[in-house]
């Protein structure tokens, strides 16, 4: 894709990015060096900043097939610059599994081959042909140019040729000769997954270049300048240890992220050559289309490899942080199953991951365990985790876009300082030197350099509360984000419920009618029954270490048959013909006897009949199809058998109808409605002639059909204990919680209305969408699930009535409904009824029989209606959504996985309130730090700003009591008020520029001014006020001997330090810096109160003593060092009535008008209630006519503000909409009356 010489690459992924292509320039790069010799070096470091701005002023605009250097620009709203070098590469083939000039026949069947050249063909150059093939990195990923499509991408692996599962056995089973091995490394690289951890040298020389420290350094080298050398020495020195801190922080997030990647990521592997040897070479050296040996004894994947040749039990809890362990069969290999496109994500039942833990594995009649690479390096599964750690996308997040948008207005009123101090100095005749020194020093003064490091305190201190509430975080910024969370999205099983399930009883089908349900399937079903049969065989068990591991629904299903399972040793599979490599039987118990004598001549199948059953294949259970099967062989039988389990509307669905009683449907609704886990089971006979190794070519279609259904296993799904009360906290901080699970539909309302996510009295309205077929539109049904229970309220009910109009809205009933539906509806919806996606999400509550795919799609279809959203599962089949939300959380035991950016080590969803919590307060407390460095950075500008109109300014050692002892140590203080200990229903702000927060700010910057004003002109109004000399005596006689030797002096003060405009304005400015730290370290509702912040309250009370002694009891040594000059006792108790008034003024400023006034009648005017949907409650409120809240709405422009948030405006509309929510029983077609609701006809 071009348009004006820019191309896209990566189109329609997550990291699609627009590309122009450009040749260096050398007449431009000659123009810029002469630029960088002018500006000393200050251009470079411009450019360093701005790479469009590097590549465009020193190269020319050229075609992108042509360019030696790309300009890349992330397509995504933060538009990020990035710069790469194209390199060429000598091949003889354009791509990995071209054709190429020196070629063999194929070994293992796709096409003519590259050969390494020979000594015969090296001395015979021109039988050679290299091609020249451009290509550039980024990220950890190489991309090649690629003719035919005339653009550059990304050789991913074996996918990119669109391989069938049948044509992967035909033509790549083989393996490679070591010449086609390693041409395809050429594209592919060393297979591994390097996180290179950085030099001290270079992580000092990122770190320095930060716009904050080249600022910093422009102020040191200013202030000494003008001889501030102890205040310049004392900011280096903070500057050394912030940097070194930084430095030890960064590296060792590089050495943990190092060590847990590269844990047994290289590894000594055989792979097969091309013929029947194999070769044992290190796994750097793998390329897609490799087959490696699995070893019995397991081994950590370096690779992603699809199984073409045995079982293995996979741990894959370092990708998901599920450590259940997990069944990978062989690639099926005919049917409709072996001609499907083969993908890893399709196929991951049959697909080794990278960094996944091969446990042991299973092999027949000496064949071994063999699979074919898929991926290497950053291409696989692990390595792209990998990527998006390393290498994370920007958080939207609008406190640190409006964190620049202020830095800007603090920068326009430096410019403002700057011009003023020009004017100013120049009016006064005051030399060239110091104009300059002075007008660039009020820049330094307004934006404060610490800022950046004071803002991620509080982030800091909240990660380490977090860990030591057992959740981990490796995605620190996001810790903010989880403070705006008004959705979190649960999976069901294992988060909500209980991991395990208990079976409650069995309901066995007999001649299409179930019988009684039977509690103890190991006493009440027969033996021989083909129910209890498909109980022990249907499932994906095996023993490691001699213990029974798997799914933990499979364990309570087999372990509830009391049958035993042993399974072949490696000795016996390699030794005999691998009919039976699991074998299942009951207790001896409960077999009868059989006594026959067995004749060596007999065949297998002529043996006794006993009651061993055989699993000869299975097939693993599939999210996508809700099912699994095996097909097992009785020892003495003739035929085999297919067991079937899953779904039970999927499994009926294979059954014949004639076997399915009558009644499934209602029995079925019965269970599910009372929050029971169904399972349904069928079997089938198949062919006598049908042998072992036939059945291994089968694919699943063929063996699950016409079935007989068996009948229903009913599993009780215990809710955790945490979960409603969990649930009940966030329902009343109006956090809106959502329920995404893979369960049956009416089986999640039940638990939902059970936990307390959806109340008794509300309705439920279930959405199922038909897609179009036999001519027909795709259509909507709505219809209650069930009848909600009346709600007794003895208070009268609220009905509002519309001021414009006589209709009265029932608003309360119109709120208490949810929406639910399952994954094929939704998407049915999304593709037929996209203008119905947003209405329903906004009061979606349960989605049923999602995929993982699904999953993910829904949190993004919340996030396009504004919703800040959680999402919190158990990390096996969550990882996407848990990537997607803004804050998503593991449930595992491991401290830190790729899963999610959170991983809570508490196995239930209490960490999910603490997180919010924890957010919250670390969002509160980066405003309040923000807020705080801007109102000192003020504060001091003002003071500077009024003592140049005296011709004066703050002394050296005034500088470094303020920063350092003041200014560093309240803010790093005031950051460790701990998480408020219950979520509230109100939610702090996002944004710095809102209206509490800016009031807030400008009106202590008024309070500031005003009363610095106030004191710099009064002292001059004093009647003992003079031009301070060295020879000056203001103070009373009493002290009149202290005075003299105080101001005695041995040199001339030549900035006009000592000056009483001076002191007066220090010892105000530095009661204005305590008042302003006090009155923005709010405490609740969000954060502790700050009294219970000893740091902090300890420093504030030693500093507001030690400013207290020093104005009223004059001490020679501070006063020499700080540079104060004597002042009667009168002035010092006018600078305490001045001190108290300003802190009454400020405080009433910010609490009472503020917090009480404005905020209640303004600001909170468009909070919404729960789900986003305004309360009756908050509509009557609205209803009021009150003179005061409208007036201040008006001054505010806040009357008739639209909610910003689109769910909100949307949750508005809907309320004025007579039609919403649906009628029962109604139906809406994908036609031209779509949003007419009709009645059904049936």
């Amino acid at each position: 894709m071009e348009k004006n010489g820019m191309k896209l690459i990566n189109k329609g992924q997550e990291d699609e990015m627009d590309m122009w292509g450009y040749q260096p320039c050398r007449w431009k790069m000659a123009l810029m060096g002469l630029g960088v010799l002018c500006t000393g070096g200050l251009l470079l470091l411009l450019l360093y900043w701005l790479p469009e701005w590097s590549v465009k002023s020193t190269c020319t605009r050229c075609a992108v097939r042509d360019a030696r250097i790309l300009l890349l620009r992330s397509t995504d709203e933060f538009k990020r610059w990035f710069r790469v070098r194209v390199h060429v590469m000598l091949s003889r083939g354009r791509k990995p599994f071209d054709a190429v000039d020196l070629h063999i026949a194929s070994a293992n069947g796709h096409g003519t081959l590259p050969v390494a050249p020979t000594t015969e063909s090296l001395e015979k150059p021109t039988h050679i042909q290299h091609l020249q093939i451009p290509y550039f990195s980024h990220h950890c990923m190489q991309y090649f140019w690629n003719d035919t499509v005339q653009n550059f991408e990304v050789i991913n692996g074996l996918e990119d040729l669109g391989l069938s599962c049948s044509s992967i056995y035909s033509e790549h089973t083989t393996g490679l000769s070591r010449h086609i091995q390693e041409y395809r490394k050429l594209f592919f690289g060393i297979n591994e997954i390097t996180v290179k951890v950085p030099s001290l040298f270079k992580l000092l020389i990122k770190e320095v270049l930060n716009p904050f420290y080249v600022f910093q350094l422009f102020s040191v080298i200013l202030w000494s300048a003008d001889e501030y050398y102890y205040y310049a020495a004392a900011i280096v020195f903070m500057s050394v240890i912030s940097i070194a801190i930084s430095l030890y922080t960064i590296k060792k997030q590089y050495v943990m992220l190092h060590d847990m990647v590269a844990d047994h990521s290289i590894v000594r592997v055989s792979v097969c050559r091309a013929g029947k040897e194999t070769e044992d070479i290190m796994s750097t050296d793998l390329v897609p289309g490799d087959v490696i040996v699995i070893p019995a004894n397991g081994t950590i994947m370096p690779c992603d490899a699809v199984v073409i040749n045995g079982t293995c039990i996979v741990n894959e809890s370092m990708l998901t942080g599920e450590s259940v362990p997990v069944t990978k069969t062989s690639l099926p290999t005919s049917g409709a199953e072996g001609l499907t496109t083969y993908s890893t994500e399709e196929h991951k039942r049959h697909t080794l991951f990278c960094g996944t833990h091969v446990i042991q594995t299973r092999f027949y009649t000496g064949e071994l365990v063999k699979a074919l690479v898929v991926r290497t390096g950053f291409n696989t599964e692990k390595g792209q985790l990998v990527r998006t750690i390393l290498y994370p996308k920007p958080t939207d997040f609008k406190l640190y876009r409006d964190a620049y948008l202020f830095l800007l207005c603090l920068v326009g009123v430096a410019a403002v300082g700057f011009i003023y101090t020009i004017v100013l100095s120049i009016m006064n005749q005051v030399p060239a030197k110091t104009i300059v020194i002075e007008s660039l020093d009020i820049i330094t003064i307004t934006v404060p350099p610490a800022l950046p490091a004071a803002m991620t305190a509080g982030i800091v201190y909240a990660q380490r509360r977090l860990k030591r509430a057992g959740i981990f975080c490796i995605s620190p910024q996001r810790i903010n984000i989880c403070g705006q969370l008004n959705l979190v999205c649960f999976d069901k099983t294992g988060t909500l419920t209980e991991d395990g399930l208990d079976l409650w009883a069995v309901q066995r089908a007999e001649n299409a009618s179930f019988s009684q349900p039977e509690h103890d399937p190991y006493k009440d079903c027969p033996v021989e029954s083909p129910f209890l049969a498909c109980m022990a065989t249907c499932h994906s068990l095996t023993k490691i270490n001699g213990e029974l591991s798997g799914d933990p629904l499979d364990l309570k299903m087999f372990n509830a048959t009391g049958w035993i399972l042993e399974e072949a040793t490696e000795e016996e599979t390699s030794l005999h013909n691998p009919l039976m490599p699991t074998v299942v039987r009951p207790p001896k118990n409960l077999v009868p006897e059989v006594t026959a004598t067995v004749d060596e001549g007999m065949e297998l199948y002529e043996l006794p009949p006993t009651y061993e059953l055989g699993i000869v294949r299975q097939f693993p259970f599939s999210s996508a199809l809700q099912r699994m099967s095996v097909v097992t062989r009785r020892l003495g039988e003739k035929h085999m058998e297919a067991y079937l389990k899953g779904a039970p509307e999927v499994v009926a669905s294979l059954c014949k109808s004639s076997t399915v009683p009558v009644n499934f449907t209602e029995v079925l609704e019965g269970y599910t409605s009372h929050g029971f886990r169904v399972i349904g089971l069928a079997n089938c006979q198949l062919e006598t002639k049908l042998t072992w190794h036939k059945v291994q070519t089968l694919n699943r279609d063929q063996i699950e059909a016409d079935m007989n259904f068996l009948g229903l296993i009913i599993m009780q799904n215990k809710l955790k204990p945490e979960t409603p009360r969990v649930l009940q906290d966030l329902r009343l901080a109006n956090i809106r919680t959502v329920m995404i699970t893979g369960d049956n539909m009416l089986t999640a309302i039940s638990v939902a209305r059970d936990c307390g996510m959806i109340d008794p009295q509300e309705r439920v309205i279930i959405a199922e969408a038909q897609a179009p077929r036999g001519g027909q539109a795709a259509k909507i049904y709505w219809h209650y699930a069930d009848s909600p229970t009346p709600l007794v309220i003895k208070k009268s009910h609220i009905q509002v009535a519309d001021m414009a109009s006589d209709t009265v809205v029932d608003y309360e009933q119109r709120d208490q409904y949810h929406f639910s539906m399952n994954g094929k509806s939704l998407a049915v919806i999304t593709e037929h009824f996209p203008e119905l996606v947003p209405k329903l999400v906004l009061h979606g509550t349960v989605f049923a029989r999602m995929s993982p795919d699904q999953k993910t799609q829904l949190v993004e279809i919340l996030q396009s209606v504004d919703y800040y959203v959680g999402m919190c599962g158990d990390g096996a089949n969550d990882c996407g959504a848990l990537k997607r939300a803004h804050s998503g959380i593991s449930l595992s035991e491991l401290e830190a996985s790729v899963a999610s950016p959170f991983t809570s080590t508490t196995p239930n969803i209490s960490c999910v309130p603490s997180l919010i919590r924890e957010g919250r307060a670390a969002l509160i407390t980066s405003f309040c730090v923000f807020k705080f460095m801007a109102l000192y950075s003020i504060i001091q500008y003002i003071s500077v700003t009024l003592l140049y109109s005296a011709l004066s300014n703050l002394g050296d050692f005034q500088f470094l009591f303020i920063d350092v002892f003041i200014i560093l140590v309240i803010a790093f203080t005031m950051s460790l008020n701990p998480a408020w200990k219950e979520l509230v229903a109100q939610r702090p702000p996002s944004s710095l520029i809102s209206g509490p927060l800016l009031f807030s700010v400008l009106a202590q910057i008024l309070v500031a001014l005003s009363f610095q004003a106030l004191s710099f002109v009064w002292v001059r109004y004093q009647s003992w006020y003079e031009i301070w000399t060295p020879d000056s005596n203001a103070c009373n006689t009493t002290r009149a001997g202290f005075t003299i030797s105080h101001n005695e002096t041995l040199h001339i003060d030549h900035k006009n330090i000592k000056n009483y405009e001076n002191t007066t304005l220090f010892f105000i400015s530095s009661f204005q810096y305590l008042v302003v730290a006090i009155i923005f370290s709010k405490g609740k509702p969000f954060r502790q109160p700050s009294y219970k912040n000893w740091l902090f309250v300890i420093s504030c009370i030693s500093l507001y003593l030690f400013l207290l002694i020093i104005l009223l009891v004059p001490v020679p040594a501070i006063d020499r060092f700080l540079e104060i000059v004597c002042v009667p006792d009168d002035w010092r108790l006018k600078m305490v009535l001045i001190v108290l008034v300003n802190t009454v003024v400020a405080t009433l400023m910010e609490t009472l008008v503020l917090d009480i006034i404005l905020w209640r009648l303004v600001f909170s005017q468009d909070k919404p209630g729960r789900d986003g949907v305004a309360s009756a409650t908050q509509l009557l409120q609205l209803s009021n006519d009150r003179w005061g809240s409208r007036f201040l709405s008006w001054l505010f422009c806040q009357e008739r503000r639209a909610p910003r948030a689109r769910y909100m405006h949307l949750a508005q509309e809907l309320l004025d909409d007579p039609n919403w929510p649906p009628k029962p029983q109604s139906c809406t077609y994908d036609q031209a009356s779509l949003g007419v609701f009709q009645t059904s006809t049936s």
